[in-house]
């Protein structure tokens, strides 16, 4: 069963954000294309992780260097990452 849309887009993002990243200008500087923003916002929605998530998110003062533990779109994001 997906998980709401706009719940795991808003996670993806932020998750994204806690790292450095802005997937909109990563989308407008060509390193991301649409098509990989929404396979990475649906991963998400498949992931049975979202309290412990939302909670890694509250818990983050600082920029993280990795997603939270066990995040299906931990691929992509490092590879944004690296690439910025």
């Amino acid at each position: 069963m997906l998980g709401d849309q706009a719940r795991h887009f808003w996670l993806a993002r932020s998750v994204a954000r806690v790292m450095g990243l802005n997937l909109g200008e990563m989308i407008d500087k060509g390193r991301l294309r649409p098509e990989e923003y929404q396979v990475m916002v649906a991963a998400c929605r498949s992931c049975a992780l979202v309290e412990q998530c939302e909670k890694w998110l509250a818990s983050q003062c600082d920029l993280a260097k990795a997603p939270p533990p066990g995040c299906r779109i931990s691929a992509p994001l490092t590879r944004l990452r690296r690439a910025r």
